[in-house]
């Protein structure tokens, strides 16, 4: 679902980039005294956006003009907002590690990451593991994908996940707690011919 969202989410982005991209690159054009492109709603290089009848049509209206900046200035901000969601890391960097003197030493998210994935991927009946850190630094949150063998009881896996690998990167790392979310797939048996 998150691939689809993520996919939609560029498409737009793409789209909304390729329309602004168009429409500077157009006003730009034209105000270097390039031809005026037919659907362009001016005549040319010297015409003004707005001429002085379309300004002072709503000037009568005192709320005209405060609710047009009010509205600008929101779309604006919902812009810059999704500009930020789209920018933000979903992948924790480093995880801050409490070493018990007053100090901290910072772990890389990703050799926590690898050495969970490593010891997961030992776990009997578990086929592949992928493991990544969301959150934040001091309270990290993993997220974990196992493809089990055919024959493996699922709650048996998440046992022995939560028992072992999960235990030994909380105590290693020092945290308090360290949620994890689980997926679990089952790998297909494929059937073999025997003549």
């Amino acid at each position: 679902m998150r691939s689809v969202a993520t996919t939609v989410n560029r498409v737009l982005l793409g789209l909304l980039g390729l329309v602004l991209l168009v429409l500077g690159g157009s006003v730009l054009a034209v105000g270097l005294g390039a031809p005026a492109p037919s659907w362009w709603i001016h005549q040319g290089r010297d015409d003004v956006l707005l001429s002085a009848g379309e300004r002072t049509r709503w000037r009568g209206p005192g709320w005209w003009w405060p609710v047009v900046i009010a509205v600008l200035a929101v779309l604006l901000l919902l812009a810059l907002w999704w500009l930020a969601a789209v920018l933000r890391r979903h992948r924790l960097t480093e995880v801050l590690v409490d070493t018990g003197d007053g100090e901290g030493a910072h772990l890389r998210g990703r050799a926590l990451e690898d050495a969970l994935e490593t010891e997961t991927a030992g776990l009997d009946g578990v086929a592949r593991a992928h493991v990544r850190l969301t959150g934040r630094r001091t309270a990290p949150k993993a997220r974990v994908r196992l493809l089990l063998e055919p024959d493996t009881d699922p709650g048996t896996a998440l046992r022995d996940l939560t028992d072992r690998p999960l235990a030994h990167a909380r105590e290693s790392a020092g945290l308090a707690a360290l949620p994890a979310e689980v997926r679990l797939r089952g790998a297909r048996h494929h059937a073999e011919r025997v003549s």
